[in-house]
């Protein structure tokens, strides 16, 4: 299936969890995920099912003063 990561286009697994897409992604702590808009929280990404064309954003903190 396909799924985007942060605006880029990614193929899938059928029946793959947000889990997965964050080790496609390669993205390193800390991050937040959000899919369709909905904040995922860490401890769910294993059993958050995927579906075709999900938006997924992995958002990385900014720091600053």
């Amino acid at each position: 299936m396909q799924v985007r990561i942060n605006q880029a286009l990614h193929t899938l697994a059928e029946g793959a969890s947000l889990a997965d897409a964050v080790a496609k992604a390669a993205i390193q702590p800390p991050f937040a995920a959000a899919v369709n808009l909905q904040f995922v929280p860490r401890g769910q990404y294993a059993q958050h099912t995927l579906a075709q064309d999900d938006q997924i954003e992995l958002i990385a903190p900014i720091t600053g003063g």
